[in-house]
């Protein structure tokens, strides 16, 4: 009677087509893990070799650093080089604080700050990197000088702003400056110098060290030549955008160009040459359909910068 019964029950059935997508999920799912643990183990996997054969390479006592201290900077390398917006901004906050506290001093003026905001804002509405939330600030320095660290932080002289003659001129110094943040250039030094360095100098807290070398990158080091031809161009692009005259930008390089003498100002010291720069930038100039001729007024420029004339 029990026999029967169980010969008598239906056969619980599946049909094909449920049983196939049962089984693309479960590939899916097993691809999608799969690319999970690749991007969290393979990384520090290829960077652990990379720092073993550093070790293997060179003598530890000569370096005076231990295996462990080259593979957990070699894991940061890879770190440095895949970080994201969110973690590059926090990244320039604490660059930022380490410059305030040692090595700038910023202009406290009102009326200055606030129009180099307004100036940085009009241009960084233009730039491809949305998700990066842009700080312009004025250093009381009479030095011809603007840098850029990462997370969006824009550093400009007030020798900067008195040696422009107008508005656009000075608006095609943040655009470059804007530019070295959009193609990320100080996070790709960054992790250029830790690798030449063989990550040998690197001991220390590691985030103290990335924000150390940070600030050296930002402040002191120069930027390479294609670094800085590619900033020209976006900078152009950013410039022109905004509606400023892109004219204004060639005209400031020259400008310097001839006042500096035998002696390059220190903004354009990380150029090949001055002169090669001016014509390089005319070419771009020449090559844009379409050109605003905003900011051109001496007279109105004269009168935002008013506290610095005096």
């Amino acid at each position: 009677m029990q026999l029967n019964k169980l010969i008598s029950r239906p056969i619980a059935y599946v049909p094909l087509k449920t049983s196939l997508n049962l089984m693309m999920i479960e590939k899916t799912n097993f691809y999608l893990n799969f690319r999970s643990l690749r991007k969290r183990f393979f990384y520090p996997l290829i960077s652990v070799i990379t720092a073993l054969s550093l070790c293997l390479a060179t003598p530890s006592s000569a370096l005076g650093v231990s295996i462990w201290d080259i593979l957990f900077q070699g894991a940061q390398i890879i770190q440095i080089s895949n970080i994201s917006d969110k973690e590059e901004v926090r990244l320039g906050r604490q660059i930022n604080q380490q410059l305030l506290r040692r090595e700038v001093k910023l202009y406290r003026n009102s009326q200055i700050n606030n129009y180099v905001k307004r100036i940085g804002k009009r241009l960084e509405a233009h730039n491809t990197r949305k998700n990066i939330p842009y700080t312009f600030q004025v250093v009381q320095d009479n030095s011809i000088n603007a840098f850029a660290t990462a997370g969006g932080f824009v550093y400009i002289n007030t020798g900067l702003i008195k040696a422009a003659d107008n508005e656009a001129q000075l608006a095609s110094v943040v655009a470059h400056e804007i530019a070295h943040i959009e193609a990320k250039h100080v996070v790709k030094q960054m992790r250029k110098t830790a690798v030449a360095r063989g990550l040998a100098t690197a001991a220390g807290v590691e985030n103290s060290r990335w924000v150390q070398l940070g600030v050296e990158l930002g402040f002191r080091r120069p930027n390479s030549r294609k670094a800085e031809e590619e900033a020209d161009q976006i900078g152009l692009r950013i410039l022109t955008d905004a509606g400023y005259a892109p004219q204004a930008m060639v005209a400031f390089m020259e400008k310097l160009k001839n006042k500096s003498g035998s002696r390059v100002p220190t903004f354009l010291s990380t150029h090949p040459s001055p002169a090669n720069r001016v014509k390089y930038l005319q070419a771009l100039v020449n090559s844009k359909r379409r050109k605003g001729n905003d900011g051109l007024s001496r007279t109105a420029y004269r009168r935002n910068i008013r506290p610095l004339l005096r």
